[in-house]
């Protein structure tokens, strides 16, 4: 079996990934803060962990992917103060509007979407745990984490506690022990939504709600922890202190942060109010291009955004989708063969096709696959142009193209004039009837048909196979 390679940002190198429980993969992903539209920032790790998944079910691994909702939050509470409107009315208002954009998106649902305000037993009962083994103190009715008490905080960030201490900029909580401390629980203020616990009523802090869900759906050690690079710190190092504090065993084998999604060089963020949405996006340009768009530059990399953007890719995008429907249309007229031609052709991609395992087998490099699917467009297009017509190469290439750009990255558009028998059927009598025009030098007609079929968004290619036409 290929090994995979996994960049892991503990340890800032590529490792073998090797699992939990042999034969299967399980990933939690820090989920959105549902109180505005999705926008293409969120839908960039969605559309990764899409891609990741079926490439592990394509080697042979089950998945579980459990990704949460932040449904308790401050921009959540303020949204409802600003409406008028119930904070978990707001939540449920954007959790479908998530689950619609990424549906749009083709992106296959998580096994499991766990909500904060579903599990308050889970996260107060970590808290308890925490305080009665001295990792935290309450004071007031909030509960702190003590940073102290964890030697290990900083693993993952690389962050240095006295440095942190000295950075302090902000007023500081008098009740802290430590200026590094962070909040565990919090205690009730007026207006806002909360729960009884042993400190009084009150809400947790937003690090220990990752803790209790991850701990509880996937247990110690999974295999991936996943989010953007900008949940490193401190939200993935609290994480880790909180939850390892409690169980004195690692919470993730892998940690594995994707870059952020740039608009004019700056982060796409909601509270800066730079973004764009989602449900916008997929009215205007096929969830296909939107899904090449963001897997074209490798994960850990950023992504940049500018008007104009999807235009200059959709090049690379429909040349994809143009040689896999001329393949199909080529698989009509295709013949048995066993020409050295054949041979040769079949050898390059069979190595092409390992090319994209490896591509991918190496910490997930889509952008490198996507240049080994051009490869292998030039090889068949010059096949094709060398008189090649053998229905074991051109399926070869068919299933290629169907299974890493239809199957894993979801960038091959679903035909749809092709799909109609009855557009198809008159789409061949009208070119069978410009070729007779044209034998019969007729070329003035034979032109206006091609020129009116083009009107309406029907392009004829005149070939040496013979013409054909595409949408």
């Amino acid at each position: 079996m290929t090994k995979i390679q996994v960049y892991n940002t503990m340890t800032q190198r590529k490792e073998e990934f090797v699992p939990r429980e042999p034969g299967k993969m399980s990933v939690y992903v820090c989920g959105v803060t549902p109180y505005s539209d999705t926008h293409l920032g969120h839908a960039r790790p969605s559309v990764i962990w899409d891609v990741i998944k079926r490439f592990f079910r394509m080697m042979g691994y089950e998945t579980y992917h459990v990704q949460n909702f932040t449904d308790v939050d401050d921009k959540i509470i303020q949204r409802s103060f600003d409406e008028d409107v119930p904070a978990l009315e707001i939540s449920k208002r954007y959790i479908a509007e998530y689950l619609a954009s990424m549906d749009a998106l083709g992106v296959e649902r998580a096994d499991l979407y766990p909500k904060v305000s579903e599990h308050m037993d889970e996260i107060i009962g970590l808290v308890e745990k925490l305080v009665e083994t001295d990792h935290a103190y309450s004071a007031n009715g909030d509960v702190f984490f003590s940073v102290a008490s964890f030697p290990e905080y900083g693993k993952l960030s690389k962050q240095k506690l006295e440095e942190l201490r000295q950075g302090t900029r902000f007023e500081v909580d008098p009740a802290k022990r430590d200026a590094v401390d962070f909040a565990l629980w919090k205690s009730a203020k007026p207006g806002e939504p909360a729960w009884e616990s042993p400190w009084g009523e009150g809400r947790p802090g937003w690090h220990i709600e990752c803790s209790a869900m991850s701990l509880k759906y996937l247990g110690e050690a999974f295999d991936f922890h996943g989010g953007g690079n900008d949940l490193i710190f401190p939200h993935h190092e609290n994480e880790i202190a909180q939850s390892e504090a409690a169980t004195g065993c690692a919470l993730a084998r892998y940690w594995v942060h994707n870059g952020m999604l740039n608009l004019k060089d700056a982060k796409m963020s909601k509270s800066i109010g730079n973004v764009i949405s989602v449900k916008e996006l997929t009215k205007r340009y096929p969830k296909e291009l939107l899904r090449f768009y963001l897997l074209s530059t490798h994960y850990r990399s950023a992504l940049e955004f500018y008007d104009g953007k999807l235009e200059e890719v959709s090049k690379g995008w429909t040349r994809l989708n143009d040689a896999y429907r001329a393949l199909q249309d080529d698989l009509k007229h295709a013949v048995a063969g066993d020409s050295s031609l054949d041979r040769e052709t079949l050898e390059v991609l069979e190595k092409l096709e390992a090319d994209l395992v490896s591509a991918l087998a190496d910490d997930f490099n889509t952008a490198m696959a996507f240049g080994v699917l051009f490869e292998l467009v030039r090889e068949i297009n010059g096949y094709k142009h060398r008189q090649g017509r053998s229905e074991d190469v051109l399926k070869k290439a068919s299933d290629i193209l169907q299974r890493f750009a239809g199957d894993i990255f979801g960038v091959l558009q679903e035909t749809q004039v092709q799909d109609d028998s009855l557009a198809e059927s008159l789409l061949d009598l009208l070119l069978g009837l410009r070729q007779e025009l044209r034998k019969q030098k007729n070329f003035a007609l034979s032109d206006q048909i091609r020129d009116q079929l083009a009107d309406l968004g029907v392009t004829i290619e005149d070939t040496p196979q013979g013409p054909r036409w595409k949408v």
